[in-house]
């Protein structure tokens, strides 16, 4: 991912790492916490908010959401095929009582390759629902009243 991400124009000095920054983003969004309340570990709340902030306005979360689906479906990791009735939709398996155990291993796949395909669903799922929120935002600010400055 780290190919993909936008690179220090260098008059601000040197940026923080992208993955810290991501990670920060990634636990804001899924945890709903607010941004000066996230853990020292990211690095500072305000770089955090404003990377995310500048990249969701040049739309750099949205090319990222693109470019890894793309990657994805090309190495043939992502299986496009939905098919949606109403009379035959499960219940999630938490709430079906299923078993908690982790689902069996795939037959004829290495467990190297199951893992990356986690690790690419993971990812696209964490990436989505940060264009999610991003575009959330952007419907909340474009129905605000603009602020004076």
């Amino acid at each position: 991912m780290e190919p993909l991400l936008p690179v220090s124009n260098g008059r601000c000095g040197r940026w923080r790492d992208h993955r810290q920054v991501v990670n920060g983003v990634l636990y804001r969004i899924r945890t709903g916490v607010h941004w000066r309340d996230l853990p020292e570990r990211y690095g500072p709340w305000k770089t955090v908010h404003e990377r995310h902030r500048r990249w969701s306005a040049d739309g750099t979360w949205e090319m990222l959401l693109r470019r890894i689906q793309a990657e994805a479906d090309a190495a043939g990791e992502i299986d496009w095929d939905v098919s949606v009735d109403s009379t035959s939709v499960r219940a999630h398996h938490h709430a079906a009582g299923a078993r908690h155990a982790p689902p069996p291993a795939i037959k004829g796949g290495s467990a190297q390759a199951v893992r990356a395909a986690r690790v690419w669903a993971e990812l696209i799922d964490r990436l989505a629902e940060v264009v999610r929120e991003v575009r959330r935002s952007a419907g909340r600010a474009a129905g605000s009243p603009p602020r004076s400055t």
